[in-house]
């Protein structure tokens, strides 16, 4: 029998919109738009590649969440995770990952941050590669990551660090962006844009 390994980006793989913005905006929405407008200006800067988009992302995150404890941080992201999850997975990937048999091994590998992840991961039993969230000893987030941001190449340096990819006869991977090539350039078996059609 084959053992496969099964790696699913998350944001428009698996779920229907980009969650950053998404749990953002649920878990502040008195304050989510006026902040949103005032990094307009370094949104535009980051897509035309003047300022990295990962330093764009973390100072964004930090001006909601900084200094907010693990614990406050994880029931915000469980309340969100209830409330939104069944709307926000496409149907098609809720069923495809639910079959997947457990000898094989499936993991999500995202940019995105792991508080507002580990629930969904943890919903489908699934091991989680992703940008990392930077506590200070007493347990309150620091508004810094405490990885690089895990997107393009460094989704594949991640995986090869985190996983022996030796032990699988194939890798099959999941993805809806540039952000996955990386990614797709380990798997025997690619699918770009496989559940949205």
């Amino acid at each position: 029998m084959n053992r496969n390994l099964y790696l699913f980006d998350f944001d428009g793989t698996i779920t229907k919109k980009d969650t950053l913005f998404d749990f953002l905006k649920f878990s502040f929405p008195e304050s989510y738009f006026i902040n949103y407008l005032m990094f307009i200006p370094f949104f535009v800067a980051s897509k035309l590649k003047l300022i990295k988009a990962s330093l764009v992302k973390e100072k964004f995150i930090s001006k909601f969440l900084k200094g907010k404890s693990y614990v406050e941080i994880n029931r915000l992201t469980q309340n969100y995770f209830e409330q939104n999850h069944k709307d926000l997975i496409y149907s098609k990937a809720d069923e495809y990952i639910k079959s997947l048999s457990n000898y094989n091994d499936k993991f999500i590998v995202s940019a995105s941050i792991d508080f507002w992840i580990q629930p969904f991961a943890d919903y489908y039993e699934m091991g989680l590669i992703c940008t990392k969230a930077k506590f200070d000893e007493q347990g309150f987030f620091t508004g810094n990551f405490a990885s690089e941001n895990c997107n393009y190449e460094e989704k594949k340096n991640r995986i090869e660090k985190e996983i022996d990819l030796s032990m699988y006869d194939e890798i099959i991977a999941f993805g809806d962006t540039k952000g996955d090539e990386a990614m797709f350039s380990l798997a025997s078996k690619a699918n770009f844009k496989y559940f949205n059609n």
